[in-house]
């Protein structure tokens, strides 16, 4: 039944993309000086989860490096890479430049004077989950190197810039902002209908079928793909010729547990600290969440960015808040899957 299990799983950029024509032509106009040796703007590609935004950031430029030789993209997930030394250092492992970097005694400085001296091809860095960094100065540092194009990916706009400072606001809030919206459930069937095309044998599922998954997915294209792969890997091992209806639920459900498993995994530590609070003590209010986490770790963050720890986690669907601003509380979304303990 599948022909290419690479286009059902998270994280392939496909052919073409779908329903993304305005915002790809947008992105595209901001390297286009790329190709006549020219300084680019810094793009801010921002929108809920699921809509594209990686996807589109890395086709534009792979695309890019088709037509220009001399261009290179190097990819950082800052919600693994979370702190400047080691965004630093994942630039200058892709350079080649790591041979004698010491990752407890190398200064920042040093790193910084690596990166400035560099002078080969031109090359797009991609920082994926930009309000996920805990320095975001490393963006002020990056900003106004000529050989580096930046895509900073975010949720939203107003997080990304609570953290930074006015210097580098004004720097952002001048960049080429791309904004992109939850996907319509026909926009989702026509990008299931893409890689059905791409990785599954014809007449394995039904556009009714695709039509279901798609408003299950509620217009979330990482859950619909990965339902999509859920109903086609449990066929197979039933060694069914089609996806049957019975499939489709259970799929749905194991997508969403993968899609939060894997948010729970990628938690930085602080935010695991944060998470366990809430999954021991829930519901709680921002500020007894803020009380019971300084007592727990060791150098605690602001209380402004547990605030946007807490935010972030609603936004991949791991916390629900109930209340207004004033009398918030925060508990888990699903108390059945849990974290590693910090």
């Amino acid at each position: 039944m599948i022909r290419d299990a690479r286009v059902l799983r998270a994280g392939f950029v496909p052919r073409e993309i779908e329903h993304r024509n305005a915002e790809l032509n947008h992105l595209s106009s901001v390297f286009e000086p790329i190709k006549s040796g020219e300084p680019t703007d810094t793009a801010l590609v921002t929108g809920p989860s699921g809509v594209g935004k990686t996807c589109l950031s890395k086709f534009v430029s792979e695309r890019l490096r088709e037509e220009v030789l001399d261009v290179e993209t190097t990819y950082i997930n800052c919600w693994r890479n979370y702190t400047r030394f080691r965004v630093l250092y994942q630039i200058l492992e892709d350079l080649g430049e790591t041979i004698d970097i010491h990752r407890q005694s190398t200064p920042h400085d040093e790193l910084i004077a690596r990166i400035e001296s560099y002078d080969g091809p031109r090359r797009i860095i991609i920082l994926d989950e930009a309000d996920q960094l805990e320095d975001p100065s490393i963006l002020y540092d990056l900003h106004s190197l000529d050989r580096f194009a930046i895509i900073c990916i975010a949720n939203r706009e107003t997080e990304l810039m609570s953290h930074v400072d006015d210097r580098l606001r004004s720097r952002l809030q001048s960049s080429e902002h791309v904004c992109l919206e939850k996907y319509h459930d026909e926009q989702l069937i026509d990008i299931l209908q893409a890689r059905v095309r791409w990785g599954l044998e014809p007449d394995v599922i039904s556009n009714d079928q695709l039509a279901t998954i798609a408003n299950s997915a509620a217009g979330d294209a990482r859950l619909a793909i990965g339902t999509l792969r859920s109903a086609a890997s449990a066929a197979t091992r039933e060694n069914r010729d089609r996806i049957v209806d019975e499939l489709l639920q259970q799929a749905a459900t194991d997508a969403q547990d993968q899609l939060h498993q894997r948010s729970l995994d990628s938690l930085t530590p602080h935010q695991q600290s944060v998470y366990a609070i809430v999954r021991e003590h829930e519901p709680l209010s921002p500020g007894s969440i803020y009380d019971r986490y300084t007592d727990r770790v060791d150098e605690p963050r602001t209380k402004r960015t547990v605030r946007t720890y807490l935010q972030k986690m609603v936004q991949y669907n791991l916390l629900v808040a109930d209340g207004s601003s004033r009398n918030r509380e925060y508990a888990l979304v699903d108390s059945s899957v849990v974290s590693t303990p910090p």
